[in-house]
C-alpha cells in the first residue's frame, strides 16, 4: 500500500520565506508518493538514506544520497520514495541565490556539499557562520554531467511496455517479442519510442535499468543480485552498461551507503 501526501501549487514566489537556505528533513515509513504540487522556492531534493523518484512531466530522475534534483521554483512535480529511506529537502529563497539552472537538473551530492547543506540545518549557527556557509554550499552547487533522467513514454501503444517493466525490475524483452504481444510490428514500435523519446527501444531500456540499478544499490541490494536480476551476465557488464549510459560508476553509488 502506498501512502499518498498532497501538497498544494506554489508560483515561484508566492510566499515570502525566511531564510537564504533551509535545511528539511523526513523518514518515509511506508511507501509514500506526493502527486503534483509545486513550491514558492527553489528546492534540492536529495536522501540521507535510500531511495526516492521525482517526475517532471514525462522526465523522472532517481535521487539516492549521490545524485539529487535541483527543481525551480514553481515547477509542477511528482514525487515517490520508498519505504525507510530519510529524504532531504534544501529550499532557495528565490530573492536570495541565483538558480543553478532554470529547468530541473541531477545534481551530484559530493562529501563536501552535503556538509555545507547538513550544516545549515543548525538552529545555533551565527548570522556570519551561515552566511558563509551559504555561500559556499552555492559555490559547490552545479547540474551534474551525463545522461541521468529517463522519459516515461505517454502513448498508450507504449503502456504495456512501460507498465510491465517499471513496476518489477526484470531483464528486457525482445523487440519482436513485444511485437507478437501487441500484435504490431517491431518497427512500429520503434518508431513510438522514437518519436515520444527521442530514443529507440533499446536505448530506453538501457535508461530504465541504469535509474532501477541506481535505486537498489542505494537500498543496499549487492551488486551481483542486480545484475541477474536485470539479465546481465555479470556484475562487470552491468557495470559497463551503467557507465556507458549515464557516465557513472555503479561503485560510487555503492560506496555512498
Amino acid at each position: 500500500m502506498i501512502e499518498q501526501r498532497k501538497l498544494p501549487a506554489y508560483a515561484a514566489g508566492a510566499i515570502d520565506v525566511p531564510f537564504v537556505i533551509g535545511f528539511f528533513q523526513e523518514r518515509v515509513d511506508v511507501d509514500t508518493c506526493w502527486p503534483s504540487h509545486s513550491h514558492p522556492t527553489h528546492e534540492l531534493l536529495w536522501n540521507q538514506r535510500g531511495s526516492s523518484t521525482v517526475s517532471v512531466g514525462p522526465r523522472m530522475w532517481t535521487i539516492t544520497p549521490v545524485l539529487g534534483v535541483w527543481l525551480p521554483a514553481g515547477a509542477l512535480h511528482e514525487g515517490r520514495a520508498c519505504a525507510g529511506s530519510v529524504c532531504n529537502m534544501s529550499h532557495f529563497g528565490i530573492d536570495s541565490v541565483e538558480p543553478i539552472a532554470l529547468e530541473p537538473v541531477p545534481v551530484v551530492i559530493t562529501p563536501l556539499l552535503r556538509l555545507l547543506l547538513e550544516r545549515l540545518a543548525d538552529p545555533g549557527l551565527n548570522p556570519t557562520s551561515r552566511a558563509i556557509t551559504e555561500a559556499a554550499a552555492m559555490d559547490n552547487l552545479e547540474p551534474a554531467p551525463g545522461h541521468l533522467s529517463i522519459h516515461m513514454p505517454q502513448a498508450d501503444l507504449l503502456q504495456p511496455i512501460v507498465s510491465g517493466m517499471v513496476d518489477e525490475p526484470q531483464p528486457a524483452l525482445g523487440l519482436q517479442q513485444w511485437s507478437d504481444r501487441l500484435g504490431v510490428s517491431g518497427r512500429t514500435i520503434s518508431r513510438a519510442f522514437q518519436a515520444e523519446t527521442g530514443s529507440g527501444y533499446s536505448r530506453w531500456v538501457a535508461s530504465l535499468h541504469a535509474q532501477q540499478a541506481m535505486e537498489m544499490v542505494a537500498r543496499g541490494d549487492d551488486l551481483q543480485d542486480i545484475a541477474q536480476l536485470l539479465g546481465f551476465s555479470s556484475q562487470s557488464s552491468l557495470g559497463a552498461a551503467f557507465r556507458r549510459n549515464t557516465g557513472f560508476t555503479l561503485s560510487t553509488f555503492r560506496d555512498s551507503k
